[in-house]
């Protein structure tokens, strides 16, 4: 069984967990978690001219995912709230740097992903946050009294799992399939470009599929059924 720290880990998620990013937003991944989309060029414009409330507007429309990035990357809540704080006091000194044809979310989380990088190197920890992830994986199926506990066993085994991946392969898995970025989006936000998104990303995935077939049987008829 892998420890957590597994170098050559990766599968496709069951269908019922994690499912492929849908264009139209329908999809029953939490709305703690869905991508909210981000403040128009105007409230961005009034906050660089010092309107308090569109900087508040900014930070309340993607405080929990750049929260959560930072969580997932330090595994830490205290931590990830710094790093989420300091993320936007950043953000509003560089704002006027900030392409305003682009989606402001990959700016602000390429941001904090930087910041929790650098605060992990220095504290010498390793990703523990995936798990507490688990929680808000999607279902393609409501949770019933019936199969609340299987499914939350299942979902426990999944990220076990993912933590055996390599730390920027379960970045780019909760990027892709729990933010729900785009792949245009996810390169913004990593500083790649869209190729690199996508060879990662199947890297992850065929990784994560070798994981559950060794070390959680248990997962696999899950996720070929």
């Amino acid at each position: 069984m892998c420890d957590g720290h597994h170098p050559d880990a990766g599968y496709s998620p069951p269908r019922h967990l994690i499912r492929e990013p849908h264009p139209c937003g329908r999809c029953s991944i939490p709305d703690c978690v869905r991508t909210r989309k981000a403040p128009d060029v105007d409230v961005i414009e009034r906050a660089l001219n010092g309107d308090e409330q569109a900087y508040q507007t900014i930070v309340e429309a993607h405080r929990e995912a750049v929260f959560r990035l930072a969580y997932l990357l330090l595994g830490d809540a205290d931590d990830a709230e710094d790093i989420a704080q300091e993320t936007f006091i950043r953000a509003l000194r560089y704002l006027h740097r900030y392409d305003r044809d682009r989606p402001l979310r990959p700016w602000l989380l390429r941001i904090s992903s930087n910041l929790a990088r650098n605060r992990r190197r220095s504290l010498g920890r390793y990703w523990s946050a995936l798990q507490r992830l688990a929680g808000y994986a999607p279902t393609e199926n409501p949770v019933t009294p019936e199969n609340r506990s299987m499914q939350a066993a299942e979902a426990d085994a999944l990220w076990q799992a993912v933590r055996c991946l390599k730390p920027p392969e379960q970045e780019i898995i909760y990027l892709r399939y729990f933010l729900e970025l785009s792949v245009t989006e996810t390169a913004e936000a990593l500083d790649v470009q869209p190729g690199t998104v996508k060879s990662r990303l199947h890297r992850a995935l065929n990784r994560l599929r070798e994981v559950v077939k060794h070390d959680y049987p248990e997962l696999v008829d899950v996720y070929e059924g």
